[in-house]
């Protein structure tokens, strides 16, 4: 038993399809070639027939070039072979197209839940009990300071629950009143404020989805646009838009640059594909449709789009079963096709 594995990189997979094509016998190319013998056959027929012969060759040229534009139109892939390779297909429908501003933004804390917490009468600092980045809650001691008017030792609490942020106190030194020992922030929320620039503004207002992405991972989470500050930033001259998302599990953390998209308006379209279906071949944008288990190449006249689909005016009807996924596999198959036709 032979066990194929798939590799994530497109070459790896590309290769691994080839291997199993070749051990499938071969793509629809292979049948284009095998369709050349036919006009020789013919040209034998008429050997004695000077006139007819030389005009039977000819017409046996245009033939071999209609093979070969439908060679390179489509290719070949038994079913068992798109499966292992992660081809898989949807069928073409209506959809909706947004209308989408990408922007960048930044987190920051939600205003009120910040504290820095002080020490209320001064002295010396005699025992700490959080570090930085603890979780802590209202209440918790964070640590212990000597009066320097009775002596005694009192503590210093956190005054909500959340993180913290800073520490700016050693042991033995001396604490002011003014002087703040900790920073701690309610971090499962956070405020997003996106700038927003130009004539883009006169677009964007408050109730708008947004979809927020971390740069670091890509991970994304959907919120609503709350409202847009008056002012304008000094520093980029943008209005800054703001929105607030959740953070649970901690890993949004302010400060962090993020980038987002605002949906100013949705439009239905009759027809849409996902743009991993797209690709281009000899220079035009085309969708591959499987036809039982060959896969032909459909060029595509295309409108609207947004970050996920767009909209087709020609080339597709609905339900044809597009391929969403591995999309290029297929493009370099009938690529492989197409140069062995032509030696």
């Amino acid at each position: 038993m032979i066990t194929f594995r798939l590799f994530p990189t497109p070459a790896a997979t590309a290769a691994l399809l080839a291997l199993l094509l070749a051990g499938c016998g071969g793509n629809a190319g292979s049948d284009a070639g095998h369709d050349d013998h036919a006009p020789a056959a013919s040209g034998h027929a008429h050997d004695g027939e000077t006139d007819g012969s030389d005009t039977h060759d000819t017409h046996g040229e245009s033939d071999d070039d209609h093979a070969h534009d439908q060679a390179g139109d489509r290719t070949t892939i038994p079913a068992d072979v798109a499966e292992a390779s992660g081809i898989r297909v949807a069928a073409a429908g209506p959809g909706t197209i947004a209308d989408e501003h990408e922007v960048q933004g930044l987190l920051t804390p939600v205003e009120g839940r910040l504290a820095h917490v002080a020490a209320r009468f001064p002295g010396p600092v005699r025992q700490l009990l959080a570090n930085v980045g603890d979780p802590v809650r209202a209440g918790q001691v964070l640590a212990r300071v000597e009066s320097n008017q009775s002596l005694t030792e009192y503590a210093v609490t956190a005054p909500i629950s959340g993180v913290v942020l800073a520490r700016n106190a050693t042991p033995g030194a001396i604490a002011s009143e003014s002087m703040p020992l900790f920073e701690i922030a309610d971090l499962s929320t956070l405020w997003v404020d996106l700038h927003v620039f130009g004539a883009d503004m006169d677009h964007i207002r408050p109730g708008a989805p947004v979809t927020v992405t971390r740069l670091g991972d890509g991970v994304s989470t959907a919120t609503t646009l709350e409202r847009v500050l008056p002012g304008t930033a000094t520093a980029s001259q943008s209005t800054v838009a703001r929105a607030t998302i959740r953070n649970e599990d901690g890993l949004w953390r302010p400060g962090s640059a993020v980038r987002a998209r605002i949906t100013v308006a949705r439009q239905p379209a009759p027809l849409v594909v996902p743009l991993g279906a797209l690709q281009t071949l000899e220079g035009r944008e085309v969708a591959f449709v499987r036809e039982g288990e060959d896969y032909v190449a459909h060029p595509l006249e295309l409108g609207r789009r947004d970050a996920q689909q767009v909209q087709v005016l020609s080339g597709l009807e609905p339900g044809d079963l597009v391929v969403v996924e591995q999309s290029y596999l297929i493009k370099a198959d009938i690529g492989k096709a197409g140069a062995a036709h032509e030696h």
